[in-house]
C-alpha cells in the first residue's frame, strides 16, 4: 500500500508542476479529478466492467 501512495503522490507532483505558474486551485483540483476519472475507467474496461455500444444506445432510444 504504501507504494502505491507514493505513485499516486508522484502523478500528483507531476501533473502540478505541468501546469501553468497562473493555475488556480480550482485549476488544480479539476485536473486531478479528471485524471482520476480516467484511471477509474480505463482500469473498469481492462476488468471487462464495460457496457457494450448496442447495449448503450438499447438504453438511451
Amino acid at each position: 500500500m504504501v507504494n502505491a501512495i507514493s505513485i499516486v503522490k508522484e502523478e500528483a507532483i507531476k501533473l502540478i508542476e505541468g501546469l501553468p505558474d497562473e493555475s488556480s486551485w480550482d485549476d488544480i483540483l479539476y485536473e486531478i479529478y479528471v485524471k482520476k476519472k480516467i484511471a477509474t475507467g480505463l482500469d473498469a474496461a481492462s476488468e471487462g466492467r464495460t457496457v457494450p455500444h448496442d447495449e448503450v444506445e438499447k438504453r438511451f432510444a
